[in-house]
């Protein structure tokens, strides 16, 4: 029984695949910080000159093939390589130079792995424990987002193993600098529940970049700051104009316009509340934005009483989340109750018939007096 115990056992640590600890294989990462804002421009030309042959990134990958290496790569630098590789803007005034750099690079990264197995990193290289305790679900997307991506950019298969151990470091991001991701993350994920936009996925990724081992104290600062405005500026492209109406009448259509500057049609919920009972007024369900335009809507409103009323327009997706922060609409009603108006005309019947009244007698009583 011991012997075919043993036997057992010897076939399988023969048979079983090595990890990639245990295989006798180099491993390359292909990691850097972050060098593409979240608008799109270049920082500066930093990773033009990691990218030559003598740079950090370039010693990496031109070298001789070698079928003993395992590639671990960083599929968001990936992306910064390939757009570099076209026509890039850089945030200073300088001219940018990398183009024809970073083809030479991406085309000798494709010939030297590929004979090797590529390992792609979680998008952006995060701190992996870091992004568990703060958005596990969305350090799930990074991961698969990195491996579609980095399969595109090289034209082949890859693995992603997110419990392989590949990822390195830790991330020093400050608790501020935490609660600013955490509020991108948070307001690009309620936009997501209502518009399907490849750029706005991919924005949702880069965050992924704010959380990475590799960004100096400046670099966290000069990022995180960036990614506000970013996501900012996305958060407005779906919103509802804000507006001041005067209302005279006991109802009224007041035009309630809709914007959506996104590159795809966007469908809503519209919630109206009003903060005092002033006023009464209708929703709207399932209302269909096209791709950058403006849609005008007619909000019916009935008047309870005069008065100033503010009602908040929220957009929301189809199971009444909050999708961007609400509009305000400032009703100011001048309508006078039914009620005071027949009281109002009744004094004033009283007192012109009074008037007629006092003006005969003064007519009769001076007749008197002249005979």
């Amino acid at each position: 029984m011991r012997k075919l115990i043993g036997s057992l056992l010897t076939a399988f640590f023969l048979l079983a695949p090595l990890s990639p600890v245990q295989a006798d294989s180099t491993v390359v990462r292909i990691v850097s910080p972050a060098h593409q804002t979240f608008t799109g421009e270049f920082r500066n030309d930093d990773l033009a000159q990691e990218l030559t042959p003598s740079g950090r990134l370039g010693q990496l990958v031109y070298v001789s093939a070698s079928r003993s290496k395992i590639w671990v790569i960083d599929p968001a630098l990936i992306d910064e390589v390939v757009a570099m590789t076209g026509q890039y803007k850089l945030a200073t005034d300088a001219e940018p130079l990398g183009s024809k750099i970073a083809v030479d690079w991406l085309t000798q990264l494709q010939k030297v792995s590929r004979a090797n197995e590529v390992v792609a990193l979680a998008y952006g290289n995060p701190d992996v424990a870091l992004a568990t305790s703060l958005a596990p679900s969305e350090l799930k997307m990074y991961y698969t987002f990195g491996k579609s991506q980095l399969q595109v950019a090289l034209g082949r298969i890859v693995r992603s193993e997110p419990d392989g151990g590949w990822s390195t470091g830790k991330s020093k991001l400050t608790p501020v600098l935490k609660k600013n991701y955490s509020d991108s993350r948070k307001a690009l994920t309620r936009l997501s529940r209502a518009v399907e936009d490849p750029e706005l996925m991919l924005m949702r990724a880069q965050l992924s970049r704010l959380l990475s081992p590799s960004l100096d104290k400046d670099s966290r600062d000069y990022f995180s700051y960036s990614a506000k405005v970013a996501v900012d500026a996305q958060v407005r492209k779906l919103r509802i104009n804000p507006g001041k109406y005067q209302v005279t009448t006991e109802s009224a259509k007041l035009p309630v316009t809709v914007i959506n500057e996104f590159a795809v049609d966007v469908m809503v919920n519209i919630e109206m509340t009003p903060m005092n009972t002033r006023v009464v007024v209708e929703n709207f369900a399932g209302v269909v934005v096209p791709a950058n335009s403006k849609k005008q809507l007619e909000l019916t409103l009935g008047v309870i009483a005069p008065g100033e009323t503010t009602i908040f327009a929220q957009i929301t997706d189809a199971t009444s989340v909050d999708v961007v922060p609400a509009s305000i609409l400032q009703i100011n009603s001048t309508v006078i109750d039914k009620r005071v108006t027949w009281f109002t005309t009744g004094a004033a019947i009283l007192l012109l018939l009074a008037a007629v009244a006092q003006s005969v007698r003064r007519v009769r009583k001076g007749r008197k007096d002249e005979i």
